[in-house]
């Protein structure tokens, strides 16, 4: 396997892997010491090696922001060997709304029930608890209600870098 033979990009994947979360382009750059277009181009050359050798590992990127996942193709093998339970299917209720915060992000419940025509306390609360969803501020309002928005992990979770490509995806 020829994995990667570029000195930079082994120390961006080094980088990576420790962080553990996802970084900013910017940062990469600054702490490699190049310029952006120069890193962003080491990081979609990483990110074809682990795609053309099938990987244990995917390099994605969610808002100029780049982390490394496991392939979901190996997911049950770690599923196995973490012991972690299979997460239910979000129900239809629950998709709904979450289609809804996608689209009109950031909206708060009460534009969301407005829209469904039912409570949707269950909905966003399962959203949350997911990682799928997040607060995003508060109206200047009466009550000042919570806004909500897609989260990085509902980007990674559905394959996009952005919410951008939520619509052209449709």
């Amino acid at each position: 396997m020829p994995g990667l033979t570029n000195e930079r990009e082994k120390i961006l994947e080094a980088m990576l892997f420790v962080s553990g979360d996802s970084v900013h382009i910017s940062k990469l750059a600054e702490a490699l010491g190049n310029d952006i277009p120069f890193t962003r181009n080491l990081l979609s050359h990483m990110a074809d090696i682990y795609e053309k050798e099938n990987a244990g590992i995917q390099l994605r990127e969610v808002d100029d922001s780049y982390c490394l996942c496991t392939n979901p193709a190996y997911f049950s093998a770690i599923q196995r060997l973490l012991k972690i339970k299979p997460r239910r299917a979000l129900t239809q209720a629950v998709l709904e709304t979450l289609a809804i915060i996608a689209f009109k992000q950031p909206v708060t419940k009460a534009i969301i029930e407005n829209i469904r025509g039912v409570n949707s306390d269950h909905g966003v609360n399962k959203l949350l608890e997911y990682g799928l969803i997040e607060e995003r501020g508060r109206v200047d309002a009466p009550g000042r209600p919570i806004l909500f928005g897609t989260s990085e992990e509902f980007l990674l979770f559905y394959g996009l870098k952005n919410t951008e490509e939520l619509v052209n995806s449709i």
